[in-house]
């Protein structure tokens, strides 16, 4: 079966509800959340975890991530920037070496690059795949919980990768801290689409290269999935965004 037909038939038995969003007429406050778009995960041949070749999904999400993050700087609104980042040989398990402190995987892609100096972003570096837990410090602060509240964010719009991975924690953490009246007056979590990709690794070219079955990681699937279970627990996803 191919996965075109796999995902064809999640759709079926699993619909996805998808909405325009309007900043500027669906949030009261509006903050952007980007997920681990470095080069370790997002630039071709960067690392373990890189497409190593190029990949449609992925240069979408680059290219439709600085194009909202430009017009929500332009317009004045907080982004914040999370950064795999790992300490030499304590990659999070069950993932090999990536993402390693000053191997230039940790850093932004290059069309991103543009947010170190940008005066609306916050770069916060993670050292797990959760980016609600990577923002606590040694002191307990959450980077994240304190830059919603200083922010006064009720509306955060999420993009990054993996989609199935990352960006799903840290959705699904979150959400939960906001049920729990962890993060002030934020309301909503709006997941776009085409913002947000997932690697591939049909379970031919795992058995391939040596791994087993169980690592297959068909993209479009794992996209799919990734998508429905943070709309499933409360996330709005969304298939356009302007500002």
């Amino acid at each position: 079966m191919q996965t075109a037909d796999i995902t064809n038939a999640l759709a079926d038995h699993m619909p996805l509800g998808f909405m325009s969003l309007n900043v500027a007429r669906d949030c009261r406050k509006a903050g952007m959340i980007i997920v681990d778009e470095v080069n370790g995960f997002a630039t071709v041949g960067a690392g373990n975890l890189a497409p190593p070749v190029p990949n449609d999904q992925v240069t979408t999400m680059v290219s439709e991530t600085d194009r909202i993050a430009r017009a929500f700087t332009e317009a004045g609104l907080p982004i914040l920037a999370f950064l795999d980042t790992h300490e030499p040989g304590k990659a999070e398990p069950p993932y090999p070496p990536h993402c390693e402190a000053g191997t230039g995987e940790e850093e932004l892609v290059p069309e991103l690059k543009w947010l170190e100096d940008d005066a609306n972003t916050l770069l916060v570096r993670k050292d797990c795949i959760n980016g609600f837990i990577g923002a606590f410090d040694k002191s307990g602060e959450n980077a994240l919980v304190n830059w919603v509240r200083d922010n006064q964010i009720t509306d955060l719009v999420v993009v990054g990768i993996c989609t199935d991975i990352c960006v799903m924690d840290f959705v699904l953490t979150t959400l939960s801290a906001r049920n729990h009246d962890m993060l002030s007056d934020l309301a909503e979590i709006y997941v776009y689409d085409k913002g947000c990709a997932t690697f591939n690794l049909p379970k031919e070219t795992a058995v391939e290269v040596g791994l087993p079955e169980t690592s297959a990681h068909p993209q479009d699937v794992t996209h799919y999935m990734g998508l429905y279970f943070m709309a499933s627990r409360g996330a709005k996803l969304v298939n356009s965004v302007e500002i």
